[in-house]
Formats: C-alpha cells, sequence, structure tokens
C-alpha cells in the first residue's frame, strides 16, 4: 500500500504476552494490505523499568500526534505512588467512553448468538472519587470515605455516544442502567439526564429501557439475550461488561475502545498473563478484535469485516484455537490461520 495513504497509529507491545500478540496483529494488518503506519511507542511495568516512567512523554507525544492507537496488555508498575497509566491516560485525555462490543464467535453452544455492546463512563462516577480516612479514638483508619461525583455534562456526553451509536448502528433498544432507587442524587442524575436526552432529540428512534443494576445484572447472566446496547456509569460499567464477555466467550475474545475527542485507543480487555508470556500459547484474538475495531474507526469497515470472519473461519472452520478456548494451536498457528483466511476471496 502506498505509504502516503497509511493511517498513523501509536502501537503499543506491552507486558507479559503483549509483544506476542502484537506481534500477530502487525502480521495480520500486512495480510489486511498495511492500511495503517505503525509508531512503536511504550507504557507499562517494562517502560517504566526502561525508563523510569510506566507512561513516558515521548509516548504521549505520539499519541497526541496520531490521535490513534492500540495497545497490548500492560502491568501497573509495583513502585508506591504511582497511578495505573491507562487511568492517567483517560483522564489526560478524557477518554470518557469505554466502548465494549460483545458477540458470539463459537458456534456450537446450543444458545442463540449474542451481540451485546455497553458503553461505559470512563472518567467520573466512584472511580474517581476523593478518598479519606477518618480517625477515631485510636485508630487512625477507623473510617473510609470515598466521595463520588456524576455531571450532567459528563452523563449527557455519554448517553449522546451510546444513543448516536444505536442510530448509526442500527439497534432497537437502549438499556440504561443505574441504581437511582437508593442513589438517588449520584445516579438519579444520570437517569434523568438520559430521559431528557431521549425525549428531546431520539424519541422513536429505538426502545429506552431503564434497570437498576442488580436486575440487569441477574438477567446478563440468565437471559442475555435480552440486551441490545447497555450505557451505564463507570462502575456500573466496570462490572457489566465483564460479565457481558463472560457469556459471550470469555475476556480472552474480548475487545474495547477508550475514546475522548483526541484520541481513540483500542485494547484486548484482559490481562497480561505473565505465567504464561514465552511460551507462545497466547490467544490473540482480543487484540485482532480491537484492530477491527481500529479499521471501522477509521473508516474502513471493509478491512475490518474480513478481519472479523476470517478470526471466525479460524474458530469454527478450522477448528484452529489457542487452549484456553480448548485447542491445542499456539499463537503462531492461529495467527498463521487467519492469514491464511484473509486470502481467501470469499471473505
Amino acid at each position: 500500500m502506498n505509504q502516503a495513504k497509511q493511517v498513523p497509529v501509536t502501537l503499543i507491545e506491552g507486558d507479559g504476552i503483549g509483544p506476542e500478540i502484537t506481534a500477530a496483529l502487525v502480521a495480520v494488518f500486512e495480510s489486511l494490505g498495511q492500511p495503517v503506519g505503525w509508531r512503536p511507542a511504550s507504557m507499562g511495568a517494562k517502560a517504566f523499568e526502561q525508563s523510569g516512567e510506566a507512561l513516558p512523554s515521548e509516548t504521549v507525544a505520539s499519541l497526541r500526534y496520531t490521535g490513534l492507537a492500540i495497545k497490548g496488555p500492560i502491568q501497573t508498575p509495583l513502585a508506591v505512588g504511582f497511578r495505573s497509566p491507562l487511568v492517567r491516560l483517560r483522564q489526560e485525555f478524557q477518554l470518557f467512553v469505554n466502548l465494549r462490543p460483545n458477540r458470539t464467535l463459537l458456534t456450537g453452544s446450543g444458545r442463540p448468538p449474542l451481540d451485546i455492546v455497553v458503553v461505559r463512563e470512563n472518567t467520573e462516577g466512584l472511580y474517581a472519587a476523593s478518598e479519606a480516612y477518618i480517625a477515631v479514638g485510636d485508630d487512625p483508619r477507623a473510617v473510609a470515605v470515598a466521595t463520588a461525583y456524576n455531571t450532567r455534562a459528563g452523563c449527557e456526553r455519554i448517553l449522546r455516544f451510546a444513543f448516536e451509536h444505536a442510530v448509526k448502528h442500527g439497534r432497537n433498544k437502549v438499556t440504561v442502567v443505574h441504581k437511582a432507587n437508593v442513589l438517588k442524587i449520584l445516579s438519579g442524575i444520570f437517569l434523568e439526564t438520559a430521559r431528557d436526552l431521549y425525549q428531546t432529540h431520539y424519541s422513536g428512534c429505538f426502545e429506552l429501557e431503564e434497570m437498576i443494576v442488580d436486575a440487569c445484572a441477574m438477567r446478563l447472566a440468565m437471559t442475555p439475550e435480552h440486551f441490545d446496547v447497555i450505557v451505564t456509569t463507570n462502575l456500573f460499567g466496570d462490572i457489566l461488561s465483564d460479565l457481558a464477555a463472560g457469556v459471550t466467550g470469555g475476556l480472552g475474545m474480548a475487545p474495547g475502545a477508550n475514546i475522548g475527542e483526541g484520541l481513540a485507543l483500542f485494547e484486548p480487555v484482559h490481562g497480561s498473563a505473565p505465567d504464561i508470556a514465552g511460551h507462545g500459547v497466547a490467544n490473540p484474538s482480543a487484540l485482532l478484535l480491537a484492530g477491527a475495531m481500529l479499521l471501522d474507526h477509521i473508516g474502513k469497515a471493509s478491512a475490518a469485516a474480513r478481519l472479523r470472519a476470517a478470526i471466525v473461519a479460524t474458530l469454527n472452520d478450522d477448528r484452529v484455537r489457542t487452549s484456553d478456548l480448548g485447542g491445542t494451536a499456539s499463537c503462531a498457528e492461529f495467527t498463521a490461520t487467519v492469514r491464511c483466511r484473509l486470502q481467501d476471496d470469499s471473505l
């Protein structure tokens, strides 16, 4: 492909199995005609060991330049005083959207295929809380206090994103998940904003459903086919998105994106799995699917569809699966099969 037509993307391989699955991503994108130009950067525990910074300034500069990134899993350095570099990125770039598509990829389960999108607010709520201890008597840590917040502006921008996503992709229903029956102000502002925004701008575009978070968790576990798009606040979204991944195949095949005004960061949801790092058995599916999300985001929907189809064919038609999915394939063997499938003109 002409280098001038390549979209520059910051590539962060991460820690643990990160280098292995990132190598798989690079190889697969070569088979897609190299639609992006990679700009390697570092982040996480390995970056900290090399430079003393878990989020080096050079990486931040690359992210500002490209506005696009894809990363492998990272580890937060164990040194005292260090916050997760991903949390720092969310705050610095205001990555207010955590987008988690959850699709059934493995056939033969006997259950109807699922396609559930979870849209999670990424910068407010309890995760942005101010925490403190209150001393009582001789105990300096007798009481733990956290002060959380949700803003009307923050609620509106994540709800608008979810509603626009539903309209753009022809979704039939959006479920607003809350706890306003108990957290009448903190969660109530989210529910109130959802109602107002829907009535003002989206009435009739899709069905709007309201559901308390505990009821949502139960229904996701028992009848996940009930859901189409779920939108919720930070803590609830963190929990429900993993639950949705669990009912559609597990974190090993779950991609995600963190999106803001100036940066879109794509990633696998799973961790760095240091126990299997270097053994060649890691499952690259989640990162490859994050790559498909990246391709969709930059307007290369055809390449994204081909990549997803190649992964599905590899898993189901070729029965090439890594050990976490009950197979015996190595990361390299899985990657080679996906690349072979991409040469199939029918995809």
